[in-house]
């Protein structure tokens, strides 16, 4: 998607480039059920504006549903993790942002290092497990997608896949996988990599993979490559799979996912972040509306819509077309450490950036 050029990204917290999600500032009225926990929809009135970095298709059913239940305008800004947490950083207390909206969590840790954002109200974060939010109740989790190895049976057997995202890094895996390293998407894998295993073994990690893997730009085109036996697999995102299968398949009829599973780095499971400025000029109603998101009505949205990203909270069960979150043996991480500053240096020491 095209990105909004009135965004100007300011170097200030994050370096990371994004191929995500995007573009253009909109006013939208919108539709749907759900109570928010900071004030009940009567008293809820004016406008927010939401920085958002999520899937434009995703949140603008939430601004939708939102509008609907409660009357409140919500005009979306959109562009990157990156450019938007950068525009923010910049802004400071003069941003007229209200809401900001990720598809990773390292931006948001951005956002709150530098001091942007308010508390959540207690009755939202009561909604999302610990393993889906920081404990400095900042920010919450809002969804979630998973680490997973697309590759063409045609090219390489189900005996012969990695056992471990380590693997990848191995001399028998030159030539023969697939990534976008520019991505955040990427990079916050990265991220969870270093955490869980340490500067030295990702350094080591991230100059075995220079010397193997083929780089595309965006994990669509990864997943098209696969598809098309220009490379027998490729580490994407669960969803862009699931979205073309539920659509042409023109892109995944010759592939299948492999999960890692294991706890292993490669089944990391990145969350999406939600936050209120701390310079909301209409805190009542941005609240509402991160309540929204996490409520019922809210994750429904995730459920039953073509997003195909994973629902964390509330209770809602994920679309039924997806294996269950808990059944993917993610490892543990902390979101509030995941480090993109770091990540992308390593990465550009490393000659992938």
């Amino acid at each position: 998607m095209k990105r909004d050029t009135r965004l100007v990204a300011a170097a200030v917290l994050l370096t990371l480039t994004l191929f995500g999600c995007s573009t253009g500032a909109q006013t939208m009225p919108t539709t749907d059920t759900a109570t928010p926990s900071s004030a009940t929809s009567a008293a809820l009135a004016g406008e927010i504006t939401v920085y958002n970095a999520q899937h434009e298709e995703l949140t603008q059913a939430w601004a939708d549903a939102f509008h609907a239940k409660t009357g409140v305008t919500v005009t979306l800004r959109n562009g990157s993790d990156s450019e938007l947490a950068n525009q923010l950083a910049q802004e400071g207390s003069g941003s007229p942002a209200d809401v900001f909206l990720t598809e990773n969590s390292p931006a948001m840790t951005s956002v709150e290092k530098a001091g942007l954002f308010a508390n959540v109200d207690a009755a939202t974060l009561e909604r999302v497990p610990a393993d889906y939010r920081p404990a400095t109740g900042k920010w919450t989790g809002i969804a979630a997608r998973s680490t997973v190895f697309a590759y063409n049976p045609s090219k390489i057997s189900e005996a012969d896949l990695p056992k471990s995202l380590l693997d990848l890094a191995e001399p028998s895996w030159k030539g023969r996988w697939a990534a976008s390293p520019g991505g955040a998407d990427f990079q916050a894998i990265v991220s969870a990599l270093l955490q869980l295993k340490g500067r030295a073994e990702t350094e080591k990690w991230l100059a075995g993979m220079k010397a193997n893997f083929t780089a595309y730009q965006g994990n669509s085109t990864v997943m098209k490559a696969v598809n098309a036996g220009q490379i027998p697999g490729g580490v994407i995102y669960h969803y862009y799979w699931f979205i073309d299968q539920d659509g042409t398949k023109e892109n995944s009829t010759n592939t299948k996912l492999h999960y890692f599973g294991n706890q292993d780095p490669g089944a990391f499971v990145s969350v999406s972040g939600g936050g209120v400025m701390s310079a909301s000029r209409n805190p009542t109603a941005a609240q509402a509306f991160l309540s929204f998101i996490t409520g019922q009505d809210g994750q429904d949205v995730l459920r039953t819509g073509t997003s195909f990203e994973y629902t964390v909270a509330s209770g809602v069960a994920a679309n039924p077309a997806l294996p269950a979150l808990d059944t993917l043996e993610a490892p543990t991480v902390d979101l509030s450490t995941l480090n993109s500053t770091e990540v992308v240096d390593l990465m550009t020491a490393a000659g992938l950036l």
